[in-house]
């Protein structure tokens, strides 16, 4: 439970302090170096709470920005700081499902790396980052576009995104702190 609550504090702090440097948008205005700077202030705080787990934690700060750089780059989009571009829901939901899983599979795929020698349940992570983020971004992406539809206020959107990050802070939390 420790590790858990540690672990949401400094991921979504993460997030929240990423707010002050990177302006939320749609997928064409979030380019590489905004996921990489708001990657980095997320694995920051996140490599502080796993220094007693693993011998080098700077792997984990390297891995997520070598996984925030391709997600960005491959067309995925920078998901943690992006908001769907449609106000259908159900496409919100799928579409963010879709993304999300694909953005916690290619994150995972990364941290994997990291953590590989340090846990022999490492490759869980994997599955397990693809689901959060797949939960985080369908959640959040809905949250987002009802609040915009209720209140017409961009805010709503970035209350969405903050949805996601806490999701996905939750899951990876419990399912980490057993794995890492």
């Amino acid at each position: 439970m420790k590790f858990t609550l540690q672990w949401v504090i400094a991921t979504f702090g993460g997030f929240l302090l990423s707010l002050l440097l990177i302006e939320i948008g749609e997928k064409p205005d979030i380019n590489v170096l905004q996921g990489v700077v708001g990657g980095l202030l997320v694995a920051l705080p996140q490599a502080f709470i796993l220094r007693g787990r693993l011998k080098n934690p700077w792997l984990w700060v390297w891995s997520s920005l070598a996984g925030w750089v391709f997600v960005t780059t491959a067309g995925i989009g920078a998901v943690g700081w992006m908001v769907l571009s449609t106000q259908v829901l159900l496409l919100r939901v799928v579409y963010g499902m879709i993304l999300g899983a694909i953005a916690g599979f290619s994150m995972g795929l990364a941290h994997w790396f990291a953590i590989q020698q340090h846990s022999p349940l490492a490759l869980q992570w994997v599955l397990i980052s693809s689901v959060s983020w797949a939960l985080g971004v369908g959640i959040g992406s809905t949250v987002g576009g009802l609040l915009y539809h209720l209140t017409q206020l961009f805010l709503g959107e970035v209350v969405g995104l903050a949805v996601t990050w806490f999701v996905v802070a939750v899951f990876t939390g419990v399912y980490g702190g057993k794995i890492l």
